[in-house]
């Protein structure tokens, strides 16, 4: 994809330290696990996920721009994919296939006259024929999730899989995929930062982006303990449970928690990647914003209390990076050291960060460090 002008794109490759902590809650769970926090098995150190962080990112956008355009989302919750495509190359204005025309037989008239169609198929009438038409930008994936759920009767169901197997979409070139990813990148704002997948099989094909803005896993900067806690609702859910609790109705359960960890994550945002995608600076302050405010509006009794504590970012002069990021991380990395006097940690003041004053002393030509937090 060639790079998508823009007078705001990015000029500086940046590198950023992320720092923040939970208290009495859960800040990542592993559903492999049990939900429990996850941690390293081998250090003990406290794990937080990529797509954790940038799932709260997403969150906080969607909360701040409400689905205006260019600030879209396209990863969310029960999200159809392939509308999103079929979307695009309808305001592209890019023909997706024709519609499929099937004689319907003559016993299933009736059946189907009462049968709620899914989007995207039609019954149309041409003298005495009836026609079943598959709309040319149908989603064939959709069609047939709304066919297994609805549970049409057995003639119905295989009348409508067969016809719906048997319609095809127009094969789309290179050049139309490349305006469809140009187009994704314009309106959803995590795929011109985190970039996406989007060759999905079902929906037109607008191919792959690679997203200027990565994450690290979070790890904490010293090994967790997980506490678990026994927890009571005053409640049952049917009458044979109240029954046998003789109308005690409670119900047991667990919750896993870390008493206090502090966690430190890494990213890196790419200038060449930005323009590929149509990042820009108004996008990288929207995602300064977010780090710093997205545990604001993320609570719940299951993730205590979680707080952004620092975000360090580091400017180079060049597209390309004046020195490499681990040597610029390690002047942080090292420098976070619990205190003396503690024994062991529950709170933030805990522990001694470093300003942005002692960091500046040691940092290389060409790099400029801000501190947002």
């Amino acid at each position: 994809m060639a790079e998508l002008k823009n007078e705001k794109a990015l000029k500086n490759r940046y590198d950023f330290v992320y720092v923040f902590d939970v208290k009495d809650g859960n800040p990542n769970g592993d559903p492999d696990a049990g939900n429990l926090p996850r941690v390293d098995a081998e250090t003990g150190q406290g794990i937080v996920t990529d797509v954790c962080l940038k799932r709260k990112v997403r969150n906080f956008v969607e909360l701040t721009k409400n689905e205006l355009d260019h600030f879209k989302i396209y990863i969310k919750e029960k999200a159809v994919l392939g509308k999103f495509h079929i979307e695009a190359f309808k305001d592209l204005k890019i023909k997706l296939g024709e519609e499929s025309h099937n004689e319907i037989p003559s016993n299933l008239e009736t059946e189907l006259e009462n049968y709620e169609l899914p989007d995207g198929m039609t019954i149309k009438t041409e003298g005495d024929v009836q026609f079943l038409v598959v709309d040319s930008d149908a989603d064939k994936k959709a069609i047939k999730d709304y066919i297994k759920e609805s549970k049409p009767t057995e003639e119905i169901g295989k009348f409508l899989n067969e016809i719906v197997k048997n319609a095809k979409l127009r094969k789309q070139t290179s050049e139309e995929t490349d305006k469809g990813k140009s187009w994704m990148c314009k309106n959803f704002y995590d795929i011109r930062a985190f970039g996406a997948v989007m060759s999905l099989k079902s929906a037109p094909n607008c191919g792959q982006v690679r997203g200027p803005i990565q994450f690290t896993f979070a790890r904490s900067v010293e090994p967790i303990i997980i506490s678990e806690h026994s927890i009571t609702r005053m409640a049952v859910a049917t009458e044979k449970e109240a029954e046998k609790q003789s109308g005690d109705n409670h119900t047991m359960g667990r919750k896993s928690t870390v008493p206090y960890g502090l966690y430190v994550a890494y990213g890196f945002v790419s200038a060449p990647l930005a323009k590929q995608t149509g990042f820009t600076e108004d996008d990288l302050e929207l995602l300064w914003k977010a780090l710093i405010n997205m545990f604001e509006n993320d609570r719940s009794a299951a993730r205590g209390l979680m707080s952004a504590r620092k975000l360090y970012v580091f400017k180079h002069s060049d597209e390309l990076g004046n020195a490499p990021a681990n040597k610029l991380f390690d002047l942080v990395k090292s420098a976070i050291k619990k205190k003396d006097t503690v024994d062991v940690a529950r709170d933030f003041s805990d522990y001694n960060l470093p300003q942005k004053k002692e960091i500046e002393k040691s940092l290389p030509g060409g790099i400029e460090l801000e501190e947002k937090i």
